[in-house]
């Protein structure tokens, strides 16, 4: 079977990981990686060519798939190259800033008939997973409502990353879109959404712009809600997602690692990971970053941690079985075609609208549907 060839668009923390995760896989090689500042390292650890812009990379002929991990602002035009080019696609979280360029990129993916994965890594973590087939089981019977939190604080740092400026990040909410999404997976997509904050604790010029306290409300019709926290104006950090249904619960601890179900005559706790060794990793960074919590970025100088590295193994893994040929899993059907980080979008956008006028949003206001 000949190699799919995979081109890197970004190569900084996470096009790193994926470019090393891509580069580990049988009948798989990276050819190609564009980044103007941080493309050197990986090409010459994986034996790639550096390329000169996002269009000759696209272009090539050895090239099956883009993997787009450049930064959030920075994801369209990639994805659009690609796809006009006839490749398939692999972009990282969040697909884009806004629901109208998402739009446009699943419109480009599809016209040219070009399968468009988005990189919400999260759904692939086993306990993630296994809350969700007991879900559908109807072990916690109907879902009423979900609480997630990823709050940490935030120090001085010695520079402003892109990441800190709403512009190019999205802040918070769409930097952080994971609990998002994953909320939406179980609950389907939100159809009102308030959101109350700001920036109350970070203010200055040695610090970027974005929201540092992000308060929100969610409704899904039919009597059933979700709340979520995110920033980093939070000296307590907290990292989890509660689902609450009427026969049990389910808490997803993603500080200290693990998984715990309860119902009326059943508890459970199972791994978060693919295994203690995995969970243990994760549980001990957070425990040494005992104000940030969640509150960390990554770059392109530093290793993606063990447990990091596994849930990126094995969504690189999935989309590479789809490159040869294999059936899109139901499971994920909503990641492999955009769909569900367009809804995701949608929904953040609901909430931005209502922080800058003070109102509750339906989500069809951005959907026009």
């Amino acid at each position: 079977m000949p190699d799919i060839g995979y081109g890197i668009v970004g190569t900084g923390y996470f096009g790193v990981a994926l470019g090393r995760a891509f580069h580990a896989l049988p009948n798989a090689r990276v050819v190609s990686v564009y980044d103007p500042e941080n493309a050197a390292p990986l090409a010459a650890e994986v034996g790639a060519c550096q390329e000169s812009s996002v269009e000759a990379l696209c272009a090539r002929d050895d090239i099956d798939a883009v993997v787009v991990a450049s930064p959030n602002w920075a994801h369209a035009e990639p994805v659009i190259a690609a796809a006009r080019n006839g490749k398939h696609i692999f972009c990282e979280k969040p697909i884009a800033l806004s629901y109208g360029d998402c739009s446009k990129m699943l419109a480009a993916a599809n016209d040219a008939g070009r399968i468009f994965m988005a990189g919400h890594v999260t759904q692939f973590m086993n306990g993630v997973r296994h809350a969700k087939a007991l879900i559908a089981d109807g072990t916690l019977g109907d879902i009423l409502y979900c609480r997630a939190v990823r709050t940490g604080w935030e120090d001085v740092q010695t520079e402003v990353s892109w990441k800190k400026k709403r512009d190019l990040s999205g802040g918070h909410l769409y930097h952080h879109i994971h609990e998002l999404d994953l909320v939406q997976s179980i609950m389907g997509p939100a159809t009102e959404a308030f959101m109350a904050g700001g920036n109350v604790a970070h203010k200055g010029p040695q610090f970027g712009d974005e929201d540092d306290l992000l308060l929100i409300t969610l409704g899904f019709g039919n009597d059933r809600f979700a709340t979520l926290e995110y920033g980093s104006a939070f000296r307590w950090p907290e990292h989890s997602v509660l689902i609450q249904g009427t026969k049990g619960a389910i808490f997803i601890d993603l500080q200290k690692a693990g998984v715990e179900l309860k119902t009326v005559d059943r508890q459970e706790r199972f791994l978060l990971h693919r295994s203690q060794e995995e969970d243990d990793d994760r549980s001990k960074i957070y425990a040494g970053n005992k104000t940030s919590g969640p509150i960390v970025y990554g770059n392109p100088s530093s290793e993606a941690p063990l447990w990091l590295q596994g849930i990126v193994e094995m969504e690189v893994e999935y989309f590479h079985g789809l490159m040869l040929g294999e059936p899109i899993s139901e499971e994920f059907s909503g990641l492999t075609d955009g769909s569900a980080a367009a809804a995701a979008i949608a929904t953040a956008d609901a909430l931005s609208l209502s922080i800058k006028e003070g109102r509750k949003v339906g989500v069809s206001e951005i959907t026009g549907q």
